[in-house]
């Protein structure tokens, strides 16, 4: 009489069930993403709805920008800085989001995370879909455009 064969089976365990909350943040509701945290040693400042978070390194100004999904620069900055377009130039990482940019010729351009980024002065611009934008910027104040040799205008090459 021939032996029966046999297969071994193994145990599978099934993970422990756990607390449902919301996605992602500390009170269960509200949007996918946690809660943005406290930049240690940064000054806390907000202007036309973006939270900035500014400290110094060496002769620069480190920023955290954080642009709120629905954000327009022209809606929401326009009021409060009283020129027709961003006249500050923007250099630095673009760490979560995207935004539309464009210029008074129509150029566009846009950025999505994660990727540097080097936006000239005279634009106007917008947070893309329902995620807040975050950019790390890098400046010198007024001297950003000469001492990082950016143009002072868009231009085409």
């Amino acid at each position: 009489m021939p032996a029966k064969k046999t297969t071994a089976r193994k145990k599978t365990r099934k993970p422990a069930k756990t607390a449902k909350r919301g996605k992602g943040t500390r009170s269960g509701r509200g949007s996918a993403r946690p809660a943005i945290a406290d930049v240690k040693g940064a000054e806390r400042r907000e202007v036309g709805h973006v939270r900035l978070d500014i400290g110094r390194a060496g002769a620069a100004r480190v920023k955290r920008m954080v642009y709120p999904a629905g954000f327009r620069w022209s809606v929401d900055m326009k009021p409060v800085v009283g020129t027709d377009y961003c006249m500050h130039a923007h250099v630095g990482y673009l760490a979560q989001g995207e935004i539309h940019i464009e210029y008074p010729d129509g150029c566009v351009v846009e950025h999505k995370a994660p990727q540097i980024v080097a936006i000239e002065p005279g634009h106007d611009g917008w947070v893309v879909g329902k995620e807040p934008v975050v950019l790390i910027e890098f400046d010198f104040e007024k001297d950003t455009i000469a001492k990082l040799g950016m143009p002072d205008a868009h231009r085409h090459k």
